[in-house]
């Protein structure tokens, strides 16, 4: 039985409904947007027409004309409505205000078209609707897979999960390590970079790109200045052109660099950002070690949980009033840091190290009012953290 998201169910109610909105689906590559698409149109039971413009040459707007003409032909022909489904839309130039105008005119003739467009870059899509499709559409995002759900669909243990990360295209590749490293690398990681990320702007140094995405996949979870990076990198450039390039791979759902938290007054710019990869697949792929090797390492495997929970906060955060940092004073440090208005967390990650918590114990002596989150040996266990979402946890 194929395994289906939660947002298929989601998406199959707001599609049944003639809604003033047309519905958008946001995510990284390869975690199942299209197959999510598919699985809601056959629910759904009505006429669709499908088209991806996922392809080496951006096609122009002609594109999304010819789309909609085909779903209007589909609705003169079955007088019912007709789901009309863009995959990658932000791939069409000028696509915001092309769909503009076919949206608007369809409603007020009265054409009966519920759109789903589909996208793997939030900073063009997010641009595009925010900029010229204000009002009419409903933002559904589609996070890497969890715990929970590779569980599910793989009948994976949590180690399994954590060192593989849930791709579900490369499950079948886990019993041979080398294989599922190459599609990883090959058809997950290449291909974003090369078709999305340095399609979303003039990137002037592209190797610079890829080089600051694999130094990120080797310092998982850790805080690295930008002078450290320069220092690491060729044809480095300088600390902006490195915290605009962190912000795209961001945008791509590959890395974050996460600030450092400062209330109540302007983040210290140019703060050394804590480097999280959303996805472990994406650290592992790229290493030379194996799936044994990396468990027998404490500190490795430690640094593996961490990002795993920083990518979980990510993944389960993103888009929400939530505000995800990290806090440093000296050597006291605190994991993660989740904000929201005058609310405050402060989440320490135990995976066998002390029970002490210093940097703990500093932060919430110099903001009283935040509330502790311990993750792993001493608090909340792995396996019943990962398996809610994080807002689950952040209950007032």
């Amino acid at each position: 039985m194929e395994f289906e998201r939660p947002l298929v169910k989601l998406l199959v109610s707001a599609l049944k409904k003639r809604l003033p909105v047309f519905q958008a689906l946001i995510g990284p590559r390869q975690v199942g947007k299209t197959t999510i698409a598919r699985q809601v149109l056959k629910k759904l039971r009505l006429p669709s027409v499908y088209a991806s413009a996922d392809s080496p040459l951006p096609p122009g707007t002609e594109w999304l004309e010819t789309q909609w003409r085909l779903a209007e032909l589909e609705l003169h022909k079955v007088r019912k409505p007709v789901v009309l489904v863009l995959d990658e839309i932000q791939k069409v130039r000028g696509w915001s205000e092309s769909l503009k105008l076919l949206w608007d005119r369809a409603r007020h003739e009265k054409k009966d078209i519920r759109l789903l467009i589909l996208g793997s870059s939030a900073l063009l899509l997010q641009e595009g609707l925010t900029e010229s499709l204000a009002g009419r559409f409903f933002l559904n995002r589609c996070p890497h897979w969890s715990f929970r759900e590779c569980s599910s669909a793989f009948g994976w243990d949590l180690k399994t999960w954590l060192y593989f990360g849930g791709y579900p295209g490369a499950a079948v590749f886990v019993n041979d390590e080398q294989q599922w490293k190459r599609y990883v690398t090959d058809s997950l990681i290449e291909t974003v970079l090369a078709r999305d990320v340095l399609q979303m702007q003039k990137i002037t140094k592209p190797a610079l790109l890829r080089h600051l995405f694999a130094l990120s996949a080797t310092f998982p979870a850790q805080i690295l200045s930008y002078n450290k990076m320069l220092g690491q990198l060729q044809d480095a450039g300088n600390a902006t052109t490195l915290a605009h390039y962190l912000k795209l791979l961001e945008s791509a759902f590959l890395v974050s660099g996460l600030e450092l938290f400062s209330k109540g007054q302007v983040r210290k710019r140019g703060s050394s950002p804590k480097l999280i990869l959303w996805n472990n697949a994406l650290i592992n792929a790229l290493s030379s070690r194996a799936f044994k090797e990396v468990f027998s390492d404490p500190s490795r495997w430690g640094r593996l949980v961490e990002n795993a929970i920083g990518a979980h906060l990510c993944n389960g955060l993103s888009g929400t009033s939530y505000a995800l940092t990290y806090w440093r004073d000296g050597d006291k440090e605190v994991d993660f840091v989740i904000s929201r208005g005058a609310s405050i967390w402060a989440v320490e990650v135990k995976s066998g190290r002390s029970g002490k918590m210093p940097g703990m114990e500093k932060f919430r002596s110099r903001y009283s009012g935040a509330k502790p989150l311990v993750i792993g040996e001493t608090g909340i266990s792995l396996e019943k953290f990962f398996s809610e979402s994080p807002e689950a946890w952040l209950k007032e």
